[in-house]
Parts: structure tokens; sequence; C-alpha cells
């Protein structure tokens, strides 16, 4: 996962349209497709995934990354081996947490701009609506060619148009911006305040994020990482795998 610069969270309340050019669109496209082959790859596997973020939004750019989430895997030898047998190479294996109390993920890089994720414990509710708060899209979505409504790192509420994209802030109405993006309350005022504090203190890195070894298993990483932090076996008693 290559590092970048913060987008600032804007607090502007005016609603501003985005018409998207037809290079847009197409970069739009190229992205949707690379992004359905990882997808496909794990639905030949039975195993659902969504995607995330602006390739479900629509408002995407050359430094869009594709990120395919699994909600519930059953485990991470079936994703890998669902990757590999689709020909997609894997680069890299993480294990990441955002911090102590966050559900710790593992992350497999297939190159610089596309990975999937999971979840290695059991998530909670407001980190379920993570997703759906950026805005998450299935395949079928995918292959429908629609667009989801969501939020981005700058907190503005993305809706999608015919011709583009409506954009506002979402900062003093969070409560009809959950009721839109159906998550709780919680989950925004939670996005809204790391986003913010984000901005005034600076991007502090992650609690966690150990690369995996050629022979270990996201299974044998967690155990291991849970023996040596006591903050992941807290986490793992409180809401288990």
């Amino acid at each position: 996962m290559k590092p970048k610069m913060a987008k600032k969270p804007m607090k502007r309340l005016e609603q501003v349209e985005v018409v998207y050019s037809e290079r847009r669109w197409k970069l739009l496209g190229e992205l949707r497709v690379k992004t359905a082959g990882i997808m496909e790859a794990l639905e030949r596997a039975r195993l659902f995934s969504v995607v995330h973020g602006s390739i479900g939004r629509g408002d995407v750019s050359q430094k869009s990354d594709i990120d395919v989430f699994l909600p519930d895997p059953p485990s991470s030898f079936l994703i890998e081996t669902a990757l590999e047998t689709a020909n997609l190479p894997i680069n890299r294996r993480l294990v990441v947490q955002a911090t102590p109390s966050y559900a710790m993920k593992g992350y497999i890089e297939i190159d610089e701009q596309r990975g999937v994720s999971f979840p290695l414990m059991k998530l909670r509710p407001i980190e379920r609506d993570f997703y759906r708060f950026g805005g998450e899209a299935t395949l079928q979505m995918l292959r429908q060619n629609l667009r989801v409504s969501g939020v981005d790192k700058r907190l503005m509420l993305i809706e999608p148009t015919e011709t583009g994209h409506v954009e506002s802030a979402i900062v003093g109405r969070e409560n009809s911006v959950a009721s839109l993006l159906g998550v709780s309350v919680e989950t925004v005022l939670d996005r809204v305040h790391a986003l913010l504090r984000r901005d005034t203190i600076g991007r502090t890195g992650v609690f966690i994020e150990r690369e995996l070894s050629p022979h270990e298993t996201f299974e044998m990483a967690l155990k291991k990482l849970a023996y040596e932090k006591p903050e992941v076996r807290r986490r793992l008693r409180l809401f288990g795998k």
C-alpha cells in the first residue's frame, strides 16, 4: 500500500455539480474492468466481495486505488487460491490494524494499484458501515454500470448524476447523510471525527502493519500477534473472530 497525500476535509455548505469529461468516463470504465476481473475471480470461488470508494461512486482519478473487500471471508487460503487460479499475482501480503480498537485485516497486494482486503476478526457494525459510508458496489452493480453515493476523504458527499456527480459537505448534517447512505449516525460522526483530527494533527500511521513471510498464513500471523500484543488479545476477546 503506497503512501498518498491526504485530501483535506471540506467544510463549505454549498452544493457543487461536477461534469465528467470523456477522459474521466473512459478512466472509470477502465478501472471498473480491472476491478471486475478481481471480483469475478473471487466469485468463481463462491466468495462475495465489494469494491468501495471512488470506484463505487464514480469520482475516479489517476490516483484511484482498487480495493476489493470481502466482508465475511471463510479463510485466507481460499482467497489466495482464487487469485492464483485467475493468474492474478500476489505481490505482498500484510496484516494491518489501524488502531488497537479496530479489527485487524489481511491485505493482499496484487500491484501498487490493486489489492484485496478482508477482516481477520469479527467486525463491529460501525466498522462494517465504514465501507457503505465511502460507497460500496457489488460485482452485479458494476456489470449494470451503476454508481453509488458515498463520502470521500474530504468529507464531501458524492451523489452520482447522469453527467457526473453532485458533491456537498457533510459536516453539520450528519443525520441526513446517515439516512441517505443507510448507515448509523455513529458511523458518520466517527468518520468526521477521524478525518478532521487527521487534518489537524496529520496522518499518524497505523498501529500494526506487518508483512507476512512466504510460508506464513494470515491465521498464523494473527495467532503470533495475539501472543505478542495484549491489545490484539483484548480486541479478540471483546469481539471474537
